[in-house]
């Protein structure tokens, strides 16, 4: 087994031994992101939660409307197409290899199948993040090359897990997808709290889960958007285990994925084949996760309130790709549940606020300060 780690800004890596690039977990238009975050941060920031309570409130007594933020979420501003663009375009002009795509939005596999629809000629997975419930967490997996004649099936015995929590059926869902040859399972970001438990309960929740599972996990992933320090974390926890490590982009913006897999094969089902049998897996983070953390995520939350009037219809401004229950529960975007069309002013002086942040004069002093303020980047060691 081995997993080599290179940084295009530390080493020379002879791409020319290899022969195709891997982009694996990046999101689409087709993915739906929760907003439950807000209420989560309300809980915890008093003025926040005040804040919040006043616009539920008003939204109950002047429109009839509950604030939902469950049910409520935003997509990412890129298509299918753009997606696979700007993917295979940074392997192909950066890294000057083939390159080979793996789209993973949350729960859904509508990308992946409209790409095909439309590319019916090219080596295009079929792949989803899968939200797993497991103990007082949900892990969120990457379920990549599933086979295209059952992927509505696997998809609804998936999601019903998700709705219906149950352990062993987790178990037995992962077992059969591992005897699949063709299909690959990471477990993504393994040691974010994305959910918010407290760091010690989800480490025991990791832990248990590749007790009874690692066996089925093909891989664990080094994100792109998760900062060096929990990655050099994840190393160690794959060192513990014996498992091999992967990359995973997690782009749900304009940039591409900071990091790929360079691979000498040349369809996707030969990738799998080299991760889960020869086990052997080369990440390489790109440029831009050399950059400071706080500043790329900065990046990733102004292409999420941009607007984009060149896209197409639907995806050009912030507010059509935000969607919320109407007053009869039906799904909405947004920008149709305004009054006068247009966002109430302290929701357009936010974002103006926050789109400051990114103006030349903002922008680089705070790329300045945060990267005096972040240690060495020391992630290959």
């Amino acid at each position: 087994m081995s997993s080599v780690i290179t940084c295009s800004w530390k080493e020379r890596v002879n791409t020319r031994v290899f022969r195709s690039g891997v982009s694996l977990h990046s999101h689409t238009n087709q993915s739906k992101e929760t907003l439950n975050f807000i209420a989560a941060m309300g809980n915890k920031i008093p003025w926040l939660e005040r804040f919040v309570r006043s616009r539920e409130e008003k939204c109950a007594g002047q429109y009839g409307l509950k604030l939902d933020f469950d049910r409520a979420y935003w997509t990412p501003p890129l298509t299918p197409m753009q997606s696979l663009d700007l993917e295979r375009g940074q392997i192909e002009n950066g890294l000057q290899l083939s390159g080979m795509v793996s789209i993973s939005d949350h729960d859904d596999i509508n990308a992946p199948l409209l790409l095909r629809a439309t590319n019916a000629a090219e080596d295009l997975p079929i792949s989803v993040e899968w939200s797993a419930p497991f103990g007082t967490t949900t892990f969120h997996l990457g379920i990549h090359n599933l086979p295209a004649a059952t992927c509505q099936q696997w998809m609804a015995r998936m999601e019903a897990l998700t709705a219906t929590p149950n352990e062993q059926e987790l178990r037995s869902i992962l077992a059969e997808l591992h005897e699949i040859k063709q299909v690959l399972i990471v477990f993504n970001h393994p040691l974010w709290d994305l959910y918010d438990i407290g760091p010690e309960r989800h480490i025991i929740e990791v832990e248990r889960f590749l007790r009874d599972c690692g066996g089925l996990v093909h891989a664990l992933e080094l994100n792109g958007l998760r900062n060096w320090h929990e990655n050099r974390d994840v190393i160690a926890l794959a060192g513990r285990w014996g498992m091999l490590l992967i990359s995973g982009g997690d782009r749900h913006g304009t940039e591409p994925n900071a990091n790929v897999n360079l691979t000498r094969a040349t369809s996707f089902a030969e990738f799998v084949q080299e991760i889960r049998v020869e086990r052997v897996s080369h990440v390489h983070f790109m440029p831009q996760y050399a950059e400071p953390w706080k500043h790329r995520v900065l990046e990733s939350t102004l292409a999420a309130i941009r607007n984009y009037p060149e896209f197409p219809e639907g995806s050009r401004k912030w507010d059509e790709r935000v969607f919320h229950p109407d007053a009869n529960g039906v799904m909405q975007p947004i920008s149709a549940m305004w009054q006068k069309g247009r966002a109430p002013w302290y929701i357009g002086a936010s974002l103006t606020a926050v789109r400051m942040m990114g103006s030349a004069p903002f922008w680089h002093g705070l790329r300045m300060a945060w990267s005096e303020a972040e240690p060495e980047f020391k992630l290959a060691e």
